[in-house]
């Protein structure tokens, strides 16, 4: 079906409405509006076309979120198969803060993967990708299973963290929460206060934490690896 370009309005200039365009126009709207902004009928808004057009490539609302999530996966680049098995831990640390990059250049992305419940191609690619990193890395079947759970959401850039500091309240808020904190949860307060690094309550580096998890769950894996193997080098298996 031809339908007219957005924001053409003379009719002479034409695009076909494919299933990626669909997608892509929802990305750049939750992007730019929120993904509380994302519909049906405002996205058929955006691309000048009627709602019911959609449907030929999305079949609900839930079909465009499984759509743009799988999207969003299916930017981070695959590693090469034959990458060098020594180097499984410097390609998968590359392969997250890839797939992290992702998730920060939208940031409503981590909260609606963690709502999906079913997947496109590019999620068990993806995957598929991170297991063979870590199989010709010397791990076994059942090490690599563990990783697998271990690492959870990191995998894909991101932390499903205890708390959500991503809005911080103004100073004088602050310091009323801190004086309180002192009084009635000493350790809290005085974690609370480390963490932001500069003396008062706010948020944490989560760029640094991230960071500083993922390093120390490598780490473990290795030593994990090398733990299982009789001659002190791993082995696949």
């Amino acid at each position: 079906m031809k339908i007219t370009a957005v924001g053409d309005t003379s009719g002479e200039r034409r695009t076909q409405l494919t299933r990626e365009r669909v997608l892509a126009a929802a990305i750049e709207l939750a992007d730019r509006d929120g993904i509380a902004a994302v519909s049906m009928r405002r996205l058929a808004a955006d691309l000048g076309v009627e709602a019911m057009s959609l449907y030929t490539h999305v079949r609900n609302k839930e079909g465009l979120l499984d759509g743009m999530v799988d999207a969003l996966i299916g930017e981070i680049p695959i590693p090469v198969q034959d990458a060098a098995d020594d180097q499984w831990k410097t390609t998968l640390r590359r392969l997250v803060f890839t797939a992290r990059g992702v998730m920060l250049r939208h940031p409503w992305a981590p909260r609606v993967i963690e709502t999906r419940k079913t997947s496109g191609p590019a999620v068990p690619r993806y995957v598929n990708a991170v297991l063979g990193v870590l199989r010709r890395g010397g791990f076994t079947v059942a090490q690599t299973h563990h990783a697998l759970h271990i690492m959870g959401s990191r995998l894909l850039g991101f932390s499903q963290d205890l708390f959500d500091d991503s809005e911080e309240p103004d100073p004088q808020t602050m310091a009323v929460i801190a004086g309180e904190m002192a009084r009635t949860l000493p350790y809290a307060a005085e974690m609370a206060l480390a963490v932001t690094h500069d003396g008062h309550l706010g948020r944490c580096d989560d760029e640094a934490e991230f960071a500083f998890t993922l390093d120390f769950i490598l780490d473990g894996l290795e030593r994990l690896r090398d733990a299982a193997s009789p001659s002190g080098s791993a082995h696949g298996g």
